[in-house]
Order: structure tokens, then C-alpha cells, then sequence
């Protein structure tokens, strides 16, 4: 169910962690009308032909080949299947091989996956019986594949020697509701022409016809075939016209549609039955994540809101929900450490701002009993320039080593003029102030809103509704009003008009629904600013209303900021400016924030790195200097920044002495190695120059504007 976490326990780890049939024709008609070369992932889609020879993938390694061609083939989707082909190394295919089956046991708290048992001990039967009459292996004969698929069906009727029809087996199978089959159905194998290997017979291909060894008549009179195949085994005219018990209707003149979709739905099955969503993910961050952990990707829900500061800049509030949460045991303890690491980045890939941050996760026994059944949430908030941007979180759980992520396009108003946020639905607004005015993720206005990704609310629930309306005037406001309309389906359910003027809580309107007599269903939420009944400017918001009487409501992971009027928020707003190159803007803030902070070190270098970037050196050097050889020791950037500036002064032995400070503190790295290079150069010192720069290509050989400043000192 969406809304389901469970903490259950892995015992091999010693780590707790915490269809009905007639849609068959729609489903396969979506199929058809969505091919793979309009698939909505973007980075799975085809190439050009052009492009596609150019990147021509490598032949596989026979292991791996073997895999993907033969023990698979009949379970894997086409995702997972594309990303297994970009593949580079075989570390990365085993990888993908253990998070493939991992993401199919059905029970992941026992040692063995008994999914892929199953799977082996499948394919080892249909090779040792079904390749007997087949130049081909077992698995890849039609009964081969579909025992793989269903597994040994509940019976078999053999009908042989007779010398009215060919060989034939029905098989039967009856409880797969669970892979969306009918509840009994019958799959059909035959000797065509009564020789070679057993085939998969068609109703609607093949026919009654098909079956009788001496029928002469008409090839499209199925009834006729139909009524002399019933003359010598009834059983098997009945299959012959449908597969599905049941359905047998003579009066159509042609066996029933159903059969074959039947068919096409059983061997797409084992594709539908699992999320791939993990395979795209293995792939966007197997070069991200530790080895130990990128097998083992779990789901998660999220929520990602934009909201304006009464210092008026904006706050990014997300909330992540992993799906569960493992911990370890420790006598009567459990704890783990969730490891946030998240970028921000423009549309076009580049980085903006990066933080990292870690939540303790620690439970005595009464706590565990308490939270073990309920969803665990990461509530967290950042300042943000603005602009548009791809947000990414990701999580990783130290205890399981499992990972989730969240990835959400962003727009940052930046143009004034009257603005409306997107609503928040809340199942909970609690007055509260953070200590010191300090910031909280989802602390609005004095109100701390406890809210879901899922959007999910029962009849009992208030629902709280709270957006922000900025930039109106006082005579605009006057005249404003906001139109609350809940609409289910295409009709309008319940609507509300609130005038501006009775809001006293602006720019934040809070507005409680009771949601007693809406009738379970999927609503949208449509908010609209109104100006003397004209909408001047709209937005939505979705939820669901269950039938349950009660939901789990997570419990909470957050952490607290410093208050607004902290230079905190000028380094990381001024750090964001500077990455997108907008110097005068970064500039500004830098320096109003480091007038209210002095001694700030990272403030500082930041700045410095600002006045670099407008060839301001010395004012970059004098911001710098001062914290290089004092008691507290410098950061590893800082002696960077100070060097840089050093240099672009022309002071190259002053800028060596602090470097080689900086190497002896923090050790030989190719950024040191090189601007070291770059001075004696300036100090025309050609000889320590070379050596330098040979000893950076030693660590790093790819660097060819050291490789071609290193040729020219040497006159080559």
C-alpha cells in the first residue's frame, strides 16, 4: 500500500529494519500505443540510429550473456534490460545481478531468496523434460517458458494417441489472482502436424482446426472443426474455443478475443509484477553511492514545497519517506545514522549548492515498540537564490545500507509583483515558535504543519490548507479574495471564498476543512486570488480520501537553523550566487553578512573568492591571510584562496611558503602541486617549476595543460 512502512526485522544481519481480467484489452492497447522509443525516462530512451552505431556497446562476457539471454529472459524488464547493457565492468553487472533478485524475494528476511530458487529449480526441470523432442534447450521450447513464467500448473490432461487429433496438453492453473490472471485458466500445448516438439496453441490463430489430424473443410469454419473436434474429445473442444473456463460460446462463430490476450498477459507478468524504479536508480548512482550500498536501493515518497521567509528570501522544505527503516540492535538499543547528501543544480547539470548532513537515529526499547509499526520522515529546509533547479537528496542508511533519493525540478520566483504559493496540505497544524526564532522545515508563520507526501486523509481528518500571498498592495487587498474548490472526477464538490481583508495572519492564510462528508475518492485542490471576481492568479494541489477510518502518521526527523538575521544564510545564499556567476549579486550579500560576522572564516573566503573573480586581489589576500598561522588552523581552501590570490599579486615566494604550509597540513594534492608549479614559473625558477608539475601527472596523468606547461619549461 502507498502509505505502508514497516520496521521488520533481518535476522541473518542482526539488523532490524525497521486486475480484474477484463481490463487485459486496455492494458495491452496502452502497451501498443506507448512503444519503448517514447518512454517518459529520458535517459532510456532510443538514440539514433546514427548515435547508435556510434556508441556501439561491447559484446558482453558469455557469464553475463548467458544471464541476460537465457536465465532471464522471460523475467526481465525492458529497463532493467537497457541498464544492464550500459553496463561497463563486470563489479557493476554483479552488483546489478544482486540488486535484480534482491528486488524480487518475496521474503528479504530469510537467508535464501526463494524467488530466484525457484527460479533455478524451474529452469533446471524444463532443460532435463521439455528438451527431450526439441533440438533446443528445454527453456527456450513454449511449455519451457511458460512453466518458467506460472511454475508447474495445478494439472495436466494428456490426450495422445488418438488418431483423431494430434498429441495435445492442457495444462491448468488456478490461484495467480495475485499476477492479475484469471482465477482458473487452461494453457494449450500440441504436436503441430503430429511431429517435432510440443507448440502453444491459439484459439484465435490456430483454431479447432488446427487439432484434428484429418480435417478437410473450410480453414475459417471454426464451428464446424469446433463440432467435429467435440465428437471425439469434448474436453478439448471446449479449450480449443476459449482458455478461460467459462467462456466457451459457440454462438459467436469464432473463438473468444480473450484467449489470446490471456496469453499475451501471462508472458508480460513476471515484468509487471516488480518496480524497476530501482534499476534507474542503480544506474543515475552507481558512481555515487559505496559499492555496499548500491545493490540496495529502497523506494521512498517525497515532497518538495517552496516557501518565502519573512526576510525575504526563499526556503526549499522537503519531506522524504523511505519506505522502511532499519536499525541495529544493541542489547536494548537500536540506532542507525541516515546520511543526507543533497545538490542543487541548474536545469543544465550545473552544481549550485551541495550540503551534507547526518540524523542520529537512536530508540530504547519503549520508543522501538512505539515507532515499529509506524512510517518514519525526513523533514528538512534550505535557502535558496532564485531561479530553476533539479533538487537531489540522498539518503543512506549506515545500519542496512540501503539508499533512497529524491529528485524534484524547482522554480524560485524571481520577479516581484503578487505572488501565490502552492498550497500545503497538512493533517496537523500545532502553534509553535523554534527557540530563538530559529527555522524549522514546515514551521510556518508560528505554525508547525505535520504533513504526508502520499496526500493520503481519512473523514476524520482537519484538512489544513496554508499558502503564503504576497506582494499585495493595501487597496489590492482590499478587494482580494482566495477561492478554495475541491473538485472529484470533473465536478466541483464543495467551494469557498475567503476574503483577504479578514486574513490576519498575512502573507499566511491557514484554512481548516473538515472532510466528514467527502466521499472517498481522488480530489484536486484548486486555489485562485480573485480581484473583484476575475482570477488573477491560480494554483493546485491533489490528495486522496481513504475508506480506512485511521492512517499511521510518521514520526519525525528534523533538525533546527539558525534564526534568519544569521550570517549563515548570507555564506550559503552568497556560495549559490557565486556558483551561478552572478558576482555583483554574491558580492552584496557576502559583505552584508561578514559585516555582521567578521571573524567568519568560510564568510571570508568566500568573499575572497568573489573579489578573485573580479580581479580584486588584493582585497581577496587582506580577507584570507589573517586566519592562515593563527591558533585555530586554517581550512585546506582557505590556504587555496590565499594562494590563488597571492599569485595574481605577483608575491610567488610568499604564495610557495603558504602553500607548502598548506601541504604539510593537509598533504600533497594536484591543486597544490600545480599552483606551486605555477609560482616558481612566475619566479622564473623553470627547473623547481618541472618538478613540481611532474610530480602532479604522477598522481593524476591526465591533465594536459599541466602536460603542456610542463613541454614548454622544458622546450620541448
Amino acid at each position: 500500500m502507498r502509505f505502508e512502512r514497516l520496521l521488520t526485522r533481518r535476522r541473518p544481519r542482526g539488523i532490524i529494519p525497521f486486475f480484474c481480467f477484463s481490463a487485459l484489452l486496455l492494458i495491452l492497447l496502452l502497451d501498443a500505443a506507448y512503444p519503448a522509443s517514447l518512454s517518459p525516462e529520458p535517459g532510456l530512451q532510443k538514440k539514433p540510429a546514427a548515435q547508435q552505431k556510434k556508441e556501439k556497446t561491447p559484446p558482453l562476457p558469455e557469464k553475463y550473456r548467458k544471464w541476460l539471454e537465457e536465465e532471464v529472459v522471460y523475467i526481465i524488464t525492458p529497463v532493467e534490460r537497457d541498464i544492464f547493457l550500459k553496463l561497463r565492468t563486470d563489479r557493476e553487472r554483479e552488483l546489478f545481478i544482486e540488486a535484480f533478485w534482491k528486488h524480487r524475494d518475496p521474503v528479504p528476511e530469510t537467508e535464501e531468496n526463494e524467488f530466484k530458487s525457484e527460479h533455478y529449480r524451474r529452469i533446471e526441470y524444463v532443460n532435463k523434460y521439455f528438451g527431450r523432442e526439441s533440438p533446443k534447450p528445454g527453456w527456450k521450447t513454449d511449455r519451457g517458458r511458460f512453466y518458467i513464467i506460472l511454475g508447474p500448473p495445478n494439472d495436466i490432461q494428456r490426450i495422445d494417441s488418438k488418431s483423431e487429433v494430434y498429441d495435445t496438453e492442457i495444462w491448468f492453473y488456478q490461484g495467480k489472482t495475485e499476477m492479475g490472471l484469471p482465477p482458473g485458466f487452461n494453457v494449450v500445448f500440441f504436436r503441430e502436424r503430429g511431429t517435432g516438439e510440443y507448440r502453444l496453441y491459439s484459439p484465435t490463430n490456430d483454431g479447432p482446426q488446427a487439432l484434428l489430424t484429418g480435417y478437410w473443410g473450410d480453414q475459417a469454419d471454426y464451428m464446424a472443426a469446433y463440432q467435429k473436434l467435440r465428437e471425439v474429445d469434448p474436453t478439448l473442444a471446449n479449450v480449443s474455443l476459449s482458455l478461460i473456463p467459462g467462456e466457451e460460446n459457440t454462438s459467436l462463430g469464432r473463438p473468444s478475443l480473450s484467449s489470446d490476450l490471456l496469453l499475451r498477459q501471462i508472458e508480460l507478468t513476471p515484468q509487471r509484477m516488480v518496480e524497476d524504479k530501482y534499476a534507474r536508480k542503480f544506474f543515475e548512482y552507481k558512481d555515487l553511492v559505496e559499492v555496499e550500498y548500491s545493490a540496495n536501493y529502497l523506494d521512498s515518497d517525497y515532497l518538495v514545497k517552496v516557501l518565502k521567509s519573512p526576510a525575504g528570501f526563499y526556503f526549499i522544505h522537503y519531506t522524504l519517506e523511505p519506505k522502511r527503516l532499519s536499525v541495529n540492535q544493541y542489547d536494548n538499543r537500536y540506532a542507525t545514522n541516515l546520511k543526507v547528501n543533497g545538490t542543487l543544480s541548474t536545469l543544465d547539470g550545473k552544481i549550485v549548492y551541495q550540503f551534507e548532513k547526518t540524523y542520529p537515529v537512536q530508540m530504547n526499547e519503549a520508543q522501538m515498540k512505539e515507532r515499529q509499526s509506524l512510517p518514519v520522515a525526513i523533514y528538512d529546509v534550505l535557502p535558496c537564490v532564485p531561479g530553476d533547479y533539479k533538487l537531489s537528496v540522498l539518503v543512506k542508511n549506515e545500519a542496512s545500507k540501503e539508499f533512497t533519493s529524491l529528485e524534484q525540478t524547482i522554480r524560485i520566483p524571481g520577479k516581484s509583483g503578487v505572488e501565490l504559493s502552492a498550497p500545503i496540505l497538512a493533517y496537523k497544524v500545532s502553534p509553535a515558535e523554534a527557540a530563538g526564532g530559529r527555522v524549522k522545515a514546515f514551521l510556518i508563520g508560528g505554525n508547525q504543519l505535520y504533513l504526508q507526501a502520499s496526500r493520503v486523509f481519512t473523514a476524520k481528518d482537519q484538512l489544513a490548507v496554508v499558502l503564503q500571498v504576497y506582494g499585495l498592495t493595501p487597496a489590492l487587498r482590499d478587494k482580494a479574495s482566495l477561492r478554495f474548490q475541491f473538485v472529484r472526477e470533473t465536478e466541483t464538490f464543495r467551494e469557498k471564498t475567503v476574503p483577504l481583508a479578514e486574513v490576519l495572519t498575512l502573507p499566511e492564510v491557514v484554512q481548516i476543512f473538515s472532510l466528514s462528508d467527502f466521499p472517498p475518492a481522488h480530489y484536486f485542490l484548486n486555489v485562485s486570488l480573485m480581484v473583484d471576481g476575475k482570477e488573477q492568479v491560480a494554483t493546485r494541489e491533489e490528495f486522496d480520501l481513504t475508506f480506512l477510518e485511521s492512517l499511521p502518521r510518521p514520526w519525525i526527523l528534523s533538525r533546527v537553523l539558525p534564526p534568519l538575521d544569521d550570517p549563515y544564510y548570507g555564506h550559503i545564499l552568497g556560495q549559490q550566487l557565486y556558483n551561478l556567476g552572478r558576482l555583483a549579486e554574491a558580492r552584496s550579500v557576502l559583505e552584508q553578512a561578514l559585516a555582521r560576522a567578521p571573524q567568519n572564516e568560510d564568510l571570508s573566503r568566500q568573499l575572497a573568492q568573489v573579489y578573485l573573480e573580479q580581479k580584486e586581489y588584493g582585497k581577496a589576500a587582506a580577507l584570507v591571510e589573517g586566519f592562515i598561522g593563527g591558533e585555530k588552523q586554517a581550512a585546506y581552501e582557505t590556504h587555496v584562496v590565499a594562494g590563488r590570490a597571492l599569485y595574481s599579486l605577483g608575491e610567488y615566494q610568499k604564495a610557495i611558503d603558504l602553500l607548502d604550509r598548506a601541504v604539510n597540513l593537509y598533504g600533497t594534492n594536484i591543486t597544490l602541486l600545480n599552483l606551486i608549479g605555477d609560482c616558481y614559473l612566475g619566479l622564473g625558477k623553470k627547473a623547481e617549476a618541472a618538478a613540481v608539475w611532474e610530480k602532479s601527472l604522477e598522481i593524476m596523468p591526465d591533465q594536459p595543460e599541466v602536460r603542456k606547461k610542463l613541454q614548454a619549461v622544458k622546450g620541448k
